[in-house]
Parts: C-alpha cells; structure tokens; sequence
C-alpha cells in the first residue's frame, strides 16, 4: 500500500515536471518566433521563459484556479437575489435595464427610490 502511493506521488511529481519544461519550451518557443520579428527583440533561453512565467504569474495571478476562484460573485448575488422581495426584485430589474441601455433614463421619483 505505501510503495502504491510513494509510486503515485513519483508519477504527479515526473508528469509536474514534464509540464513544467513542455510549458516553459511552449513560452520560450512563441517568444522567439514572435518577438524579434515584430519588435526587434532579443531571442531568450528556457530558463528566461521561466522567468517570465514567474513574473506574469506575480503580475497578473493568472494560471489557473478556475471559475470558481474568479466568479465567487455570482454566489453572493444569487444569495441577495434570493432574499430579495418581489418588489425588490422588479427595482433591481428596472434600474440594470437603464444601466445597460434598456428603458429610457431614471425619473426623479425612481433615483429618489434607489
């Protein structure tokens, strides 16, 4: 039973790494076939590839987690939607309508109501 596990985490550990480098040529590829051509940029190494992933990785906190990580929103809104009253439901309704360009603009009386 444990050399069945210690032979599973081998496996996820090969294949983290395999993707790893498969990703790191993939970046290091694209670069130096797109960025001296276009921007008279210097070709750069597998280990500058990495780097960039790590600084995009900083940058902008990308690479993964899914919808569930980025769309927590919906979540909290179906909540409020849900305890909502018909009347407040409808308010809501008409005033996103306006936002987004549906039924003319607010009256005095509806901005007074928001």
């Amino acid at each position: 039973m444990i050399e069945r596990k210690i032979a599973t985490i081998i496996k996820v550990i090969l294949i983290a790494i395999i993707g790893i480098l498969v990703f790191g040529f993939v970046v290091m590829s694209l670069w130096n076939w797109l960025m001296p051509g276009l921007f008279g940029l210097h070709a750069i190494t597998l280990w500058q590839a990495f780097g960039l992933l790590i600084l995009s990785k900083i940058l902008f906190g990308g690479f993964g987690g899914g919808p569930g990580r980025r769309m927590h929103w919906r979540g909290r809104m179906k909540e409020k939607w849900e305890r909502m009253s018909p009347e407040e439901r409808e308010k809501f309704s008409r005033g996103m309508g306006r936002c987004f360009g549906g039924r003319g603009a607010w009256t005095t009386a509806e901005k007074a109501e928001l």
